[in-house]
C-alpha cells in the first residue's frame, strides 16, 4: 500500500443545532485533508485554518503534498513526517497557518496509520491515562434578558452537560447590543450578577468558566484589559468556584500573563491561539497560563502531547481548545486521552452536521464525560453524500469585525 493522493475538502454547512449558538453565527466552513492510498483506506484529518481562513488551506496543503505522495506502508510515520514537513517549510512556517494546517495533515495521517492497523489512534499515542474525561459545553457569548441565560444553562443541562463556558460581558438577544466597559468595577458587577444566578439556577456542582476573548490585538479600538484589571476581575470572582478564566489578556503580553497566572484562586487559562511548543515555551517559563489550552488541529497532535508534559513538569493542567468542525474535535480528543494532566475537555455543544455526520459512532459523550473512542484511526467519516450536501461557500470563514470594516459575521 502507497499514498497516491493529498487533497484538502472544503465545506459548508450549519454552524450549530445550538439555538444560542446559530444566532451568532448561522454557518460554519470546514477544511478537511484526504490521504488517499492505492487500497480502500483513506486518511482523513482537519486543521482549524478551515474555520477562519478557508481559502488558504489548498494552497499549504499542496504544497507538502509531494512528500507524502508515494510513500509506502512503512514509511508512513506521522511523527518523522510532521519534522520533515515543517523543516521544508522553516523559513515561512516557523509558526502560523502553515503550522495550522500541518496539524490538519499530521491528523490525517495518524487517522490512516490507526486504520493500517485497526487501532484506535489514542491507542498509537500512547498508553491511555484516563478512563473517561470531564467536558464542558461552549456557548460563546451571554445572553440577555438574565431569562435568556438561564435558558442556555437549561438546554445543555438537558443535553447532558456538567459544566458550561460562556463569553464575559453579555450580548442582548432583543436589540444585538453588548456590554463594554473601562471601568474593572463595571466588569466585576456584571461578572458576578451572571454566576449568582448560574449557582442559583444550575446549582453548586455546575461546572462554569469564562472566557474573556482577549487573545486579540484589541488595544487599538478599547477592546482589551491590562493585568491590573484582569487580576481585580479575577480577585471578585474567587467566591465563586470557577474552574478556569480563559484569555483575561492579548497573548502579546507575557508579562501580563506571568503577573496574573496564580494571583488570584482563580485559574487563568490560555493558548488556544499559540501554534507551536516553542510559543508556549515563553509562557511556560514564567509560569503561565495555570491551565494551558493547545489545539490539536491548530498546532498538530504530537505538539499538544508535547505542551501537556511541558506544563505537567510544573504541576500544571491542559484543557484542550476544540472548536473545530468533527474531525479537529476527535484529534483533540485522541490526544487528551494520552495525557495525565488533561482537566476538561471542550466541545461544541448541539454540534451541526459537519460535526455529528463526520463523527459518526466514533464520538462517545455519556453523564456529562467523554470515553475514549474505539473505532480505527480518529473515528470519523467523510462520504460523497457529506460533501455533495454542503459544498463550500466562499468567504463563509469567520473573521473579527472591526470598526470601518465591511459588513457582519454570517
Amino acid at each position: 500500500m502507497k499514498i497516491i493522493d493529498v487533497s484538502t475538502v472544503l465545506l459548508t454547512g450549519p454552524n450549530s443545532n445550538d439555538p444560542f449558538v446559530q444566532k451568532q453565527r448561522t454557518v460554519r466552513s470546514a477544511a478537511f485533508i484526504e490521504i488517499h492510498t492505492d487500497s480502500d483506506l483513506v486518511g482523513i484529518g482537519e486543521t482549524y485554518t478551515g474555520y477562519h481562513a478557508p481559502e488558504i488551506v489548498p494552497a499549504i496543503v499542496d504544497f507538502f503534498k509531494p512528500i507524502l505522495v508515494g510513500l509506502d506502508e512503512a514509511a508512513i510515520d506521522p511523527r518523522e513526517l510532521w519534522e520533515r514537513m515543517y523543516y521544508c517549510a522553516n523559513f515561512w512556517s516557523r509558526v502560523g497557518v502553515g503550522v495550522n494546517v500541518l496539524a490538519g495533515i499530521e491528523g490525517a495521517l495518524w487517522d490512516l496509520r490507526g486504520k493500517m492497523e485497526g487501532r484506535a489512534v489514542h491507542e498509537l499515542l500512547g498508553p491511555l491515562a484516563h478512563e473517561r474525561l470531564p467536558c464542558y459545553a461552549t456557548g460563546c457569548s451571554t445572553p440577555k434578558p438574565w431569562s435568556q441565560f438561564r435558558h442556555k444553562l437549561d438546554i445543555y443541562r438537558e443535553a447532558g452537560f456538567n459544566a458550561m463556558k460562556v463569553a464575559t460581558g453579555w450580548m442582548n438577544e432583543e436589540d444585538g447590543s453588548s456590554f463594554w466597559a473601562d471601568d474593572p468595577q463595571a466588569w466585576i458587577d456584571v461578572e458576578t450578577e451572571k454566576l449568582e444566578i448560574a449557582r442559583d439556577h444550575a446549582g453548586s456542582d455546575f461546572v462554569m468558566c469564562l472566557d474573556a476573548h482577549m487573545s486579540n490585538d484589541g488595544a487599538r479600538y478599547g477592546a482589551e484589559w491590562d493585568a491590573e484589571t484582569a487580576t481585580r476581575v479575577l480577585a471578585a470572582l474567587e467566591p465563586y468556584n470557577l474552574f478556569f478564566f480563559e484569555e483575561p489578556l492579548n497573548y502579546n503580553d507575557v508579562d501580563g500573563y506571568a503577573a496574573v497566572s496564580g494571583a488570584t484562586a482563580v485559574p487563568v487559562a490560555g493558548g488556544e491561539g499559540l501554534t507551536t511548543v516553542g510559543e508556549f515555551e515563553r509562557y511556560a517559563r514564567r509560569g503561565a497560563p495555570d491551565i494551558a489550552q493547545p489545539d490539536a488541529a491548530y498546532m498538530g497532535t504530537t505538539a499538544l502531547i508535547e505542551i501537556a508534559r511541558l506544563y505537567g513538569e510544573q504541576g500544571k493542567r491542559i484543557a484542550t481548545h476544540a472548536w473545530s468542525a468533527g474531525a479537529g474535535v476527535m484529534q483533540n480528543i485522541h490526544a487528551s486521552f494520552v495525557c495525565p494532566n488533561t482537566a476538561i475537555l471542550e466541545i461544541p455543544p448541539l454540534g451541526g452536521p459537519l460535526h455529528t455526520e463526520v463523527w459518526a459512532d466514533g464520538f462517545r459523550f455519556e453523564n456529562g464525560e467523554i470515553l475514549p473512542p474505539q473505532a480505527p484511526g480518529l473515528g470519523v467519516r467523510l462520504t460523497d453524500e457529506i460533501k455533495n450536501r454542503f459544498p463550500f461557500e466562499p468567504h463563509s470563514g469567520e473573521w473579527n469585525p472591526v470598526p470601518g470594516g465591511k459588513g457582519e459575521p454570517r
